[in-house]
């Protein structure tokens, strides 16, 4: 079984910088502000030959209240607590604060190793500097620049004995004292080179249903994906874009398996002014790109407005599968009425995805959830539907037959065939002479009744004309 590894500190010492160094992803959203990470993050970590779970945390506060900040230092201590070994790290440039020694004071009384991490330590200056960390009282700092991918090895040498111990006591047997084998780790020679790469690989696709959970700002989001996990996971209160980077966390529906991500709210792009908003937008799209079914949340009371609209065209654009969940339903009162006005604003103003679930929720009270997970599962199996070729060529003959092509110059455009090249959204090529002379009016006839006869309801169906030459057209290319 993989260890788990907690990267842990006080706000802006570049504990994402080294989350997305280990990860080899830029998952984490970087930047110069502090405090930009408020949730925990998980990542599957490699480290020469060794494989490791770790996580990255929100920079600790000295804060004990009901604040923000104290929320954030509970979701770091939780994730303390699952770990088997944690990674101080404070700004070796800065040197230690009075804030890195009341950490160090309450780390020193946990049960599993601490590693002390001097990060940002590039050249023989900031080398020196780092060794200001011994006054912690957690052994030798080791001296790294995550950002460069610096001493990555002395790390390794720090971690290795941990493994060996974890693999130990997996297997029953009795581990020799961890402390003896951190003796033996070598401080790092930054002269040397490292071999790493500054450049970071894209994640590769998700291999198991993809579902995101996006919308405007405190509409419930967050509050949604602790419901359906049945735990405090996320970060949550009445502040409005508590959330900054997409959080993923695999989890089992029933059997079926799903990647969860909680995405920052999404402001109309008018109003995005910070640097660190428009990352979190960015990171926001993203999600959306990446993942099978897309969960819009409305605010039950506010519902569909100009930017919800903007969210959903952007979903349906990038062909994911799109539900609407209208949360906060306990507090509507009359919602038969608030219900149908929802539904005639959707098929008027999304008709590019006719027939789109609309589910009524309420994520404080968990209702609606069971009903939200069948909508999700069930437009999941509509985005992969196939269907044959037999089938849709003898469609293509009946409507063309109940309402022919327009003329073009005279000629009627004739329409040789149809087959569905992919899947994931539904994707139709449609060969006809004279292809792109066919009017959109017509192509919207043809993909309305492919939704209606195949029964594709709410998911995006993309049809793509091809021209067939006319052998006898000398004109041809």
């Amino acid at each position: 079984m993989a260890f788990t590894v907690a990267i842990v500190g006080r706000p802006n010492v570049g504990k994402s910088t080294l989350f997305n160094r280990l990860i080899g992803k830029r998952l984490a959203i970087v930047d110069d502000t502090p405090g930009v990470t408020r949730d925990r993050r998980y990542g599957e970590a490699s480290l020469g030959d060794l494989s490791f779970r770790v996580i990255d945390t929100a920079g600790l506060e000295d804060a004990t209240d009901d604040s923000l900040e104290a929320r954030m230092r509970e979701q770091t201590e939780a994730a303390i607590a699952e770990a088997d070994a944690t990674l101080l790290v404070f700004d070796a440039r800065a040197g230690v604060t009075p804030l890195d020694e009341h950490f160090a004071r309450l780390l020193r009384k946990s049960r599993n190793p601490v590693i002390l991490i001097a990060n940002k330590a590039e050249g023989r200056v900031a080398t020196a500097a780092a060794l200001e960390g011994f006054k912690l009282g957690l052994g030798h700092p080791l001296p790294i620049s995550a950002e460069h991918g610096e001493g990555l090895g002395d790390l390794y040498d720090a971690l290795e004995p941990i493994a060996a111990r974890k693999a130990r006591a997996d297997a029953g047997e009795m581990p020799a004292p961890l402390d003896a084998e951190l003796e033996e780790v070598a401080p790092l020679d930054l002269d040397e080179d490292s071999g790493e790469s500054d450049d970071v690989p894209e994640p590769e696709a998700p291999k198991h249903l993809q579902m995101a959970i996006v919308g405007r700002p405190n509409v419930g989001k967050s509050t949604l994906v602790n419901a359906l996990l049945g735990e405090e996971r996320l970060l949550t209160g009445p502040e409005a874009g508590i959330t900054r980077d997409s959080i993923a966390i695999d989890w089992r529906w029933g059997d079926q398996a799903i990647r969860l991500i909680d995405t920052a709210g999404l402001r109309r792009r008018a109003r995005v002014v910070g640097k660190l908003e428009k990352l979190s937008g960015a990171d926001t799209q993203r999600a959306i790109q990446y993942a099978h079914v897309v969960v819009l949340v409305l605010d039950g009371h506010d519902m569909l407005e100009k930017q919800d609209l903007t969210i959903a065209r952007q979903v349906i654009e990038e062909g994911r599968a799109l539900i609407i969940a209208a949360n906060k339903w306990d507090a509507i009162e009359n919602k038969t009425e608030a219900l149908k006005k929802l539904r005639d604003r959707i098929d008027w103003s999304l008709p590019q995805a006719k027939g789109i679930p609309v589910v009524t929720i309420s994520a404080m009270t968990e209702r609606g959830l069971d009903k939200l997970m069948g909508a999700v599962l069930g437009i999941y199996r509509t985005w992969n539907k196939r269907v044959g070729t037999a089938r849709l060529n003898r469609w293509l003959a009946d409507v063309v037959a109940q309402h022919p092509p327009p003329l073009v110059g005279g000629r009627r455009i004739k329409i040789r065939y149809v087959t569905q090249i992919k899947t994931r959204p539904p994707t139709f090529a449609l060969f006809a002479a004279k292809a792109d002379d066919l009017p959109d009016s017509y192509h919207r006839y043809l993909v309305k009744s492919l939704r209606e006869v195949f029964d594709l309801p709410g998911t995006p169906i993309r049809l793509i004309l091809r021209r067939t030459d006319n052998p006898f057209d000398k004109e041809r290319d």
